[in-house]
Formats: structure tokens, C-alpha cells, sequence
């Protein structure tokens, strides 16, 4: 079992960026995959970014978003550059076992999500 804590998201205006932290309370190199999820105001959680040995990303992150991961802290970041206000949601990290082959896109084969932490782009 694996608890996760994000942090990071605020208020920012269009082009602006943030760095979101999602910190583990176990081991996560070689145990967990490690996913960004977001959720907007009526409508369905989407995936964002996976990393499991190097970055997965959707297509509305790809150029704009970086995720990586801080074995020795176990803490996965996602950077947000360029934000749009599309951007707008709730982020929330997840995670599953690293032997999972199911779509990194389907959330529900996440069994571990943390509580979210509020992006708002401004235009």
C-alpha cells in the first residue's frame, strides 16, 4: 500500500508555469508506475503523464509537460509549461503496480490516488 500527497498547483495566468510534487510513502523505482491524472468542472478524469523508465504522455501534454521522478525522495514531479487555460483542473497522481501492462490511460487500474491539488490558468 502506498500513500500519495500532491502539491503545487495554484493560480497562474496563460503561458505561465508550475511544478507539481507528488510525494510517496513507499518505494516507488521499481515497485510502482506513476501517473498524472486531471479532472475539470463536468467532465471525466483524464490521463495526463505516466513514467515508468522514461515519460508517457497524452497528446494535450506532449511539447508542454515533463514528468519525472526523484528515486531517492520518492517523488514524482510534473512541470507545466506554457499553461493554457484548458489546463484547468484538479491533478491528482496515481499509482499501480509496476508489472501492470494494462493503457496507462485507464484510470481505473490505479488502485492508489492521491487527494488532488487545484490548477487555474487565467487567460
Amino acid at each position: 500500500q502506498v500513500q500519495l500527497v500532491e502539491s503545487g498547483g495554484g493560480l497562474v495566468q496563460a503561458g505561465d508555469s508550475l511544478r507539481l510534487s507528488c510525494a510517496a510513502s513507499a518505494r516507488t523505482s521499481s515497485s510502482y508506475t506513476m501517473s498524472w491524472f486531471r479532472q475539470a468542472p463536468g467532465k471525466e478524469r483524464e490521463f495526463v503523464a505516466a513514467i515508468k523508465w522514461s515519460g508517457v504522455y497524452a497528446d494535450s501534454a506532449k511539447g508542454r509537460f515533463t514528468i519525472s521522478k526523484d528515486n531517492a525522495k520518492n517523488t514524482v514531479y510534473l512541470q507545466m509549461d506554457s499553461l493554457k487555460p484548458e489546463d484547468t483542473a484538479v491533478y491528482y497522481c496515481a499509482a499501480r503496480s509496476w508489472y501492470s501492462s494494462a493503457s496507462y490511460y485507464e484510470f481505473s487500474t490505479y488502485p492508489y490516488w492521491g487527494q488532488g491539488t487545484q490548477v487555474t490558468v487565467s487567460s
